[in-house]
């Protein structure tokens, strides 16, 4: 006659199926809600600061101040220095009132600045720094958005030539 031996129970923890059956389905709950957390804290992929209507898979948006800035012949210069930011005109009038100065960081929105630069003998100023270790998206603007000069402020350099984004026919 033969008997049974029985062998010692181990503890649930210590069983490595149970680690396959509940394990691995947890893991993958936790990676999906991490990526989930970390694709909704990085914004939209979309980096044009430019209102844009969406229609199926047309995009548009208002080039009117873009075809303003190119009919008044606008040009500027952005100059950044220690402690603030001037912009000199090349060409164009300008007028004399204030101007929106929009620094656009490349891919991170919440980076972006926006000074309101004063009037003053050679051009318009405002106080403020500007990092110098990336690249900026330069959008200099009319206080009332009538027209709007574009450029780029590359890394390690302190001025950049702002002008109209369309060409002339």
């Amino acid at each position: 006659m033969t008997t049974l031996t029985t062998s010692p129970s181990r503890p649930l923890w210590k069983e490595p199926m149970l680690w396959l059956v509940f394990g691995l389905p947890l893991a993958s709950i936790v990676a999906g809600v991490g990526l989930v957390v970390t694709a909704v804290r990085a914004g939209g992929a979309d980096s044009v600061t430019d209102h844009v209507q969406r229609v199926a898979q047309i995009q548009t948006t208002d080039l009117g101040p873009d075809q303003l800035a190119r009919a008044m012949d606008l040009s500027a210069i952005v100059q950044s220095h220690e402690h603030h930011v001037a912009v000199v005109p090349v060409t164009g009038d300008f007028g004399t009132g204030d101007l929106r100065l929009t620094l656009a960081h490349p891919s991170q929105a919440a980076e972006d600045r926006h000074l309101t630069l004063a009037r003053t003998a050679n051009g318009w100023t405002a106080e403020g720094d500007i990092e110098a270790d990336h690249n900026w998206n330069l959008q200099l603007a009319a206080h009332d958005g009538s027209w709007r000069l574009r450029g780029r402020l590359e890394k390690d350099t302190r001025a950049a030539r702002v002008a109209p984004s369309q060409r002339s026919d």
